[in-house]
């Protein structure tokens, strides 16, 4: 066929001699031989290292996402527990106010009682002051009185004080004879 080519006339740029195309085909082989024993294997050793690397990166990244996950659900669980201890501090410090309040109320009450009670005693007091002040002042008015009206002076005081706290004796039992008998005719109207 070559042969033939020849014969025929001018040859063609576009088709190789037969003995180029063998020698171009054995220094193709030699080439790619040398190349699969030499290139190949480092780069199917660096395409290992990473496919290696890319696949240990997705684990990594999972365990990863999982340590994550599992610190979520952790801080989840540290988060409840954080928000049950608040609403029982909260229900406890409620309590304790209300008991507090209570227990001031009450204590307010009794200091309360406590004064009101120390204002009963000291008017009680007052007031019997008062009415023996008033009891010595009405006896000296009264033997003063007395003393103008009969001309003479009354000064023996033993004397005196017997006259005066007989007189105001029948006074104040002649007012606790009438007080019964007022709060009689007042039921009966």
């Amino acid at each position: 066929m070559i042969a033939h080519l020849a014969a025929e006339g001018p040859q063609n740029p576009l088709v190789p001699h037969a003995s180029e195309l063998i020698i171009g085909l054995i220094c193709f082989f030699i080439v790619f031989g040398i190349l699969a024993k030499k290139l190949l294997p480092s780069i199917n050793k660096v395409l290992e290292e990473r496919q290696d690397l890319i696949e240990g990166g997705i684990e990594r990244a999972e365990e990863a996402q999982a340590e994550a996950q599992r610190t979520l659900e952790q801080y989840r669980e540290k988060l409840a527990e954080a928000r049950k201890e608040a609403n029982a501090l909260t229900q406890k410090a409620q309590e304790d106010g209300s008991a507090i309040k209570e227990e001031l109320r009450s204590e307010g009450q009794r200091q309360r009682e406590a004064i009101v009670a120390a204002g009963h005693q000291q008017i009680e007091a007052d007031q019997k002051q008062a009415a023996a002040q008033l009891r010595q002042d009405v006896g000296r008015l009264s033997v003063e009185l007395a003393g103008r009206i009969v001309g003479e002076s009354l000064e023996d005081e033993a004397r005196q004080r017997r006259i005066v706290d007989r007189f105001l004796d029948e006074l104040e039992q002649r007012a606790a004879e009438q007080a019964p008998a007022d709060a009689t005719e007042g039921s009966a109207r």
